[in-house]
């Protein structure tokens, strides 16, 4: 059914319990669950959550993300304000602040402009146009690449800041060659993928299923190369990670799957088994992006 809207969106996101629509004027529309703040404006009216509403931010704004319960804007001066909450197993950590969480938007503090926001399930990722990526939100899977196991539970003894303030992924370059610096960067609902310059994929978060391509299934609380994304001379355009698997797409236009195959969310074929690597999806056109949900995929031909 069409959704009444006032003018045409360019970017539309689905959270856990609401959706997020970007109007090609830079305008936010909201609607679903506001529970936790995510819808970003007031719905004390009766019903006034179940239809699309305007969220007051002033700034022109280029891109959205959204998660379970937070949603995150890009202006297009590189700027980032987020609203709703994040969560852990126990429930709400806060937002900024331990166990707060924000109705309306709030303007982040980072040290350069960022060029793109994506969200997981309960973390946020931004990548500045120095090429550094910043994390934030839940970090009990090592979905923000900065929080080693011994804090990942509520920051540990250092506390929920560790987690809730948006810091730098630190990233070992080959040598000492200085930093790596990062061109892209997707998420999955408890992991994350980071593209560099050079073309090297790098992954982080839980891959209880290989869903990030890693040898072994314990999760990763700091980024690692995954080399099982390089037997080609292919470049990779695009992640989308669900619960427990990824798909993928390449320059060339193919669609490749891992990680959990239950309820045939690789795409694979009945009988399907889990993969540890990247594996060709048959019989797909030539395809420009592709998505998940939690235990869906879908693929969008060039045509």
């Amino acid at each position: 059914a069409l959704v009444p809207l006032p003018e045409l969106m360019v970017q539309v996101e689905a959270g856990g319990m609401h959706t997020v629509c970007l109007s090609q004027t830079g305008k936010i529309y909201t609607f679903g669950c506001n529970d936790e703040g995510a819808l970003g404006r007031d719905t004390s009216a009766e019903g006034s959550e179940t239809t699309p509403g305007l969220v007051d931010l002033q700034e022109k704004v280029v891109q959205v993300s959204a998660g379970d319960s937070h949603t995150a804007a890009l202006t297009e001066d590189g700027r980032v304000f987020i609203w709703g909450s994040f969560r852990d197993n126990n429930g709400v950590i806060g937002w900024l602040e331990p166990m707060k969480t924000s109705s309306v938007p709030v303007l982040l503090e980072l040290s350069a402009p960022v060029v793109k926001i994506v969200s997981g399930n309960d973390h946020l990722v931004m990548l500045t146009v120095d090429g550094d990526l910043f994390t934030c939100g839940c970090g009990e899977q090592g979905q923000l690449g900065r929080v080693p196991a011994l804090f990942a539970n509520r920051g540990g003894r250092k506390g929920l800041q560790r987690l809730l303030v948006p810091q730098r992924v630190p990233v070992r370059g080959k040598g000492n060659r200085g930093k790596m610096r990062f061109q892209d960067a997707f998420c999955g609902a408890y992991f994350t993928f980071a593209v560099t310059q050079e073309g090297h994929i790098y992954g982080f978060g839980l891959s209880n299923y290989h869903q990030l391509g890693t040898q072994g299934t314990e999760p990763c609380f700091s980024p690692q190369n995954l080399t099982c994304f390089k037997n080609s001379t292919k470049s990779w355009v695009g992640f989308s990670g669900g619960q427990h698997h990824t798909v993928c797409v390449d320059s060339e236009g193919k669609a490749y799957s891992l990680g959990r195959a239950e309820y045939g969310r690789l795409g694979l074929g009945a009988g399907a088994e889990e993969k540890s690597t990247p594996t060709v999806i048959p019989e797909l056109p030539s395809i420009s992006s592709v998505a998940c949900g939690a235990s869906v995929g879908y693929a969008i031909s060039s045509d």
